[in-house]
């Protein structure tokens, strides 16, 4: 039901920010309309008033709703001045200034409030990382339960193919697990049962190749797991935990707006109030007064200032998204053109995010084609991860055919594969399947291994009629464009570059060392990049998080700007990232910084020059050193200045 509740207020709130936009533009249409009639035609000046005041219907609709749900709570705001400002140019005759007003402030509150509300799916999109349902154990039957009803010590079955139900400890049956979607791992690791369930250490404490988490992905191996954590515990509900947690937190931009609000708008209403009694106090006529109070209005009306950060927004955004890049809001435009320090994930953002083969190595006179052969062979009949990936490889790389040579193929979980080769006997795995099929592994073979695997490669040892005749390696490899990239970040002052890993940390270096980057932390799960993030924080003020994973949305909903991968993304982390590189292309992160720098400075100009304007027009107004014609002129000249100079950024290009 909660679900369902959420489910429809997001769309009540899409269709709420559709409708704004429409209005917002329907207010432009008949403001635009009214302004030719007025000018190019001689019909009654009815006509063009009907356009105008359909204009203020139009632009005043949401805005004059907002003022009065704040009103009734006994506060005002900027709406609420925006829409007496207007009410005031209408009073004196002005409504082609009163339109432009509320055509200019409708349509950026709304192109706002639109970009500003993709990020509250990412719960929904964390909540379907588990199942529905578990098969939990009871003697000899299986029963199918909602994964609520679960109770600690349940045993469940996962069946192959399938996403485990629970945290917990496997008691029977051993597979390989896909744990990318919770650590962000690129290659699925082997899982086996515990020896002894009757006295378990705590759940962080038992080795990992035992225990499994709710949400990842099971081999093609049945298990049996022993639940250790409620549902409302799982690693996936704490990171639902964490994203709902950050989300809540308010930026210091809209604490800083909020304060400013407090004060400016009761000051510009008492102003204009007490300048409405100036004839009791000066020699002058009441009407007078109130010309000169309305003036005032007008000339203070926020209105260059209003749509100063908007306009600059929407062409930053604008001019992103013609490089397909996606920025949610103005708040990720402005910090992100503050950034020096960047947290990236490994696995499909600095990498390619799936395993390839790296190096072939064969011994005792094989030639590659004759050793390939054989691997290819072996390797096509497995199920593996791995094994895939190896085969793939070799027909892609090397343009060796699958003839289907090779039979009798048995995998032997957590140590490899055995198979029979033209007649002779082959394995392929690591050095404990060597041993227990009485192969020798000579230290020549080991020095090799220990090279390979200090550099990040998991390697394989390939046995053929118990003598070891070569190696193979495979490698999550850097993305072609990372070295270039990063060395075109530290060039626009990107100073702090941090790897943040669920790989082991030699993966982790290795790739570092690659690539460029100096600074590595590996074996993290989803709270250890958190706490990252958070030392990060603490040291840097500011930093962006560039990530792929749903492992990685905590961490990148913690960042002062969270960027995520967009095709090789998850949906999590496309929801909650603040920036989202949509067509995969880690090179656009130099683009969209330098964007974003020059979107903060233009904001900048913006404010200033509205504000100028604004302490210039009032006490000229105050003293009626001008009238409403001259006011509106200056007021509406500075928003079409704050508008040009925003629209430069559409034109943005990186030097």
């Amino acid at each position: 039901m909660a679900q369902h509740n959420l489910e429809e207020h997001s769309d009540n709130q899409i269709f709420r920010q559709d409708k704004e936009l429409s209005f917002a533009f329907l207010c432009g249409i008949f403001l635009l309309v009214g302004f030719l009639i007025e000018t190019l035609s001689n019909f009654s000046h009815w006509l063009p008033l009907s356009s105008y005041i359909i204009s203020y219907v139009f632009g005043a609709f949401f805005i004059t709703i907002a003022a009065y749900k704040k009103i009734i709570k006994g506060g005002f705001d900027i709406d609420f001045l925006m829409i007496s400002a207007a009410g005031g140019a209408a009073y004196i005759g002005s409504w082609a200034e009163g339109a432009l007003l509320l055509f200019l402030f409708s349509l950026g509150h709304a192109l706002e409030h639109y970009a500003m509300n993709k990020a509250k799916k990412s719960i929904e999109a964390l909540g379907e990382l588990s199942p529905k349902t578990a098969l939990v154990k009871k003697k000899d039957t299986l029963v199918e339960i909602p994964i609520e009803d679960l109770r600690i010590n349940n045993v469940i079955v996962v069946k192959p193919n399938t996403k485990i139900a629970a945290d917990g400890v496997i008691i029977s049956g051993s597979s390989s697990v896909d744990q990318a979607p919770i650590t962000g791992e690129s290659i699925p690791l082997d899982k086996t049962c515990i020896a002894n369930t009757e006295h378990l250490p705590e759940f962080t404490d038992i080795d990992r190749r035992h225990i499994v988490f709710a949400g990842t992905i099971n081999g093609d191996n049945s298990l049996e797991v022993l639940v250790l954590k409620l549902t409302e515990d799982s690693t996936v509900s704490r990171l639902i935990k964490l994203v709902s947690e950050v989300e809540t937190q308010k930026s210091p931009t809209q604490r800083l707006t909020k304060k400013f609000e407090k004060w400016y708008v009761p000051i510009v209403i008492i102003v204009v109030f007490l300048l409405c009694l100036a004839h009791l106090v000066i020699d002058e006529s009441f009407n007078t007064s109130l010309y000169r109070a309305i003036t005032v209005l007008v000339a203070a009306s926020p209105c260059a200032l209003a749509i100063s950060t908007p306009s600059a927004v929407l062409s930053g955004i604008a001019r992103a998204a013609q490089k397909g890049i996606l920025i949610k809001g103005g708040k990720a435009l402005e910090d992100l053109g503050e950034i020096t320090t960047m947290a990236f994930d490994k696995t499909g953002t600095l990498t390619e995010g799936r395993p390839q083969l790296t190096n072939i190595i064969p011994f005792h006179n094989f030639d590659d084609n004759t050793f390939l052969k054989l691997v290819l062979e072996v390797e096509s009949l497995s199920n593996h991860p791995l094994a895939k990936a190896i085969a793939n490889d070799i027909i892609k790389k090397y343009a060796i055919e699958f003839q289907h040579e090779a039979s009798e193929v048995y995998e032997i979980q957590g140590k490899g594969i055995r198979a029979i080769y033209e007649d002779n006997e082959v394995f392929i795995g690591n050095v404990k399947l060597m041993e227990a099929s009485g192969i020798m592994v000579d230290d020549f073979v080991l020095t090799k291994m220990k090279g390979l695997l200090e550099n990040g490669h998991t390697v394989m040892i390939v046995a053929c009629n118990k003598a070891v005749i070569g190696l193979i390696s495979v490698m999550d490899t850097p993305r072609k464009s990372a070295v270039a990239t990063l060395k075109r970040l530290r060039e626009i002052g990107i100073k702090h570059m941090i790897m943040l890993t669920g790989d082991h940390q030699n993966v982790g270096d290795a790739i570092a060392k690659q690539i460029g980057l100096t600074d590595v932390k590996g074996n993290l799960l989803p709270e250890d990049k958190v706490a990252a993030i958070q030392t990060l924080i603490k040291r840097d003020k500011k930093i962006a998080m560039v990530g792929d994973g749903v492992n990685d949305a905590p961490a990148m909903a913690l960042s002062t700007v969270s960027v995520a991968m967009g095709a090789a993304g998850s949906d999590v982390a496309l929801e909650t990232a603040d920036v989202a590189l949509m067509s995969d292309k880690i090179e656009n992160l130099p683009f969209v910084i330098g964007l974003s720098r020059k979107s903060k400075q233009i904001i900048k100009q913006n404010i200033w020059i509205s504000l100028s304007v604004v302490a210039l027009l009032v006490p000229v107004t105050i003293f009626g050193l001008t009238n409403i014609g001259v006011a509106v002129a200056f007021h509406e000249g500075s928003t079409v200045v704050v508008v040009l100079n925003a629209l430069r950024l559409l034109r943005f290009k990186m030097d």
